[in-house]
């Protein structure tokens, strides 16, 4: 059985509120905006976000708003790889308490193992685990929150944050073998080759870093026991803090659900129920309760993605369809034309110049 260090310990006995992140991970983001020729004001108000709040570091933003300022500024910018970009440059001590946890650690397995032990405190409805197996290692990043389906920039931002904490204890020459992401290849990917120093691959069950295992027994260069130890308890007191807001509700677990199934066909609702161990009556109640049904919820998550992947330029559209549950292109055109009353293909030509491409 692999080794694994997971951050979803914290989480399991958290109650349904907000979705939380703290604002240190946005550090420097209204000045990173500018630099790439945008409005951090009209950016950050698009996204809900007030900029006042980037001031307070262990302050909580919302997470979706979080991931929508990025996705926004991406659009605005016109900087596609703005979330990569913004990643490349992050250092790890802007990260606040998480980053510290990570630069005070002995070595760096213990780094990334006491990174994921924390990450709940510092993000909340995610997934940040260190799995060991063999001689490889692979670190796992995911928002996991069903409501949350643009998060591509976000994606691509923290791999390259996580990437900069490794070069910490490795140097800044050192690459992973490869680097893995959920959402599908954008137009511009070569950059992110080039980023990385590494193979690149689109469409995995999630967003990771693969390298080799032997370079866990590294040493970090700042090691601090004394400083760890105020860290992780300060830490362990935020994540108790947050345990009323750190899951998510049953019905963005169902839509997360939903979305993760739609590659394998339609998802059935007892294979939603099996997969997160709750009654499927439970599940048609709660709902219920939100004025949906199981039907119509699956028909929204579809939607939904349908736009998101049609911005993904290099998507062909029969494998838009498959990746949405369809067995037909044709099934799907007509689900796409009740929606909008235009094709995907229409639709696509129309809004060309986001995320690969449209707007």
């Amino acid at each position: 059985m692999p080794a694994v260090t997971t951050s979803t310990a914290c989480q399991a006995a958290s109650h349904e509120r907000q979705i939380g992140i703290l604002a240190s991970a946005a550090s420097g983001l209204s000045e990173f905006i500018q630099q790439q020729g945008g409005s951090p004001e009209r950016i950050l108000g698009m996204a809900g976000i007030d900029p006042e709040q980037l001031l307070h570091p262990t302050l909580s933003l919302d997470l979706n708003q979080y991931c929508s300022v990025f996705e926004e500024a991406a659009r605005q910018t016109g900087n596609h790889n703005f979330g990569l970009r913004y990643g490349q440059q992050f250092r790890p001590d802007s990260l606040g308490f998480l980053g510290y946890v990570g630069l005070c650690s002995a070595t760096l397995g213990e780094c990334l193992r006491n990174v994921a032990r924390t990450f709940p405190a510092h993000q909340q409805g995610s997934l940040l685990r260190l799995v060991e197996e063999g001689q490889w290692c692979r670190f796992d990043y995911q928002v996991q929150h069903g409501a949350i389906l643009r998060k591509r920039q976000d994606a691509e931002l923290s791999m390259g944050m996580f990437s900069n904490l490794i070069r910490h204890a490795l140097g800044q020459n050192w690459a992973p073998e490869r680097v893995l992401f959920e959402h599908p290849q954008p137009e511009a990917w070569h950059e992110h080759c080039k980023v990385f120093d590494a193979p690149v691959l689109f469409g995995q069950p999630c967003n990771a870093l693969v390298f080799r295992r032997s370079v866990l027994e590294r040493p970090m260069p700042d090691h601090d026991p004394k400083l760890l130890a105020i860290l992780l308890e300060s830490m362990g007191k935020l994540c108790h803090a947050g345990m009323g807001q750190a899951q998510p509700g049953i019905v963005a677990q169902v839509r997360a659900q939903v979305r993760d199934l739609l590659g394998e066909g339609y998802p059935s609702l007892e294979h939603v129920a099996q997969n997160l161990r709750i009654p499927t009556w439970t599940i048609q109640r709660r709902l219920s309760e939100s004025g949906l049904s199981f039907s119509t919820l699956v028909d929204t998550v579809r939607q939904e993605l349908a736009l998101y992947y049609l911005q993904q330029s290099t998507l062909p559209i029969s494998e838009l369809a498959l990746a949405l549950g369809y067995s037909e292109i044709s099934a799907f055109s007509r689900a796409f034309r009740r929606w909008y009353d235009v094709s995907p293909i229409q639709w696509r030509q129309a809004h060309r110049g986001a995320d690969g491409h449209a707007t």
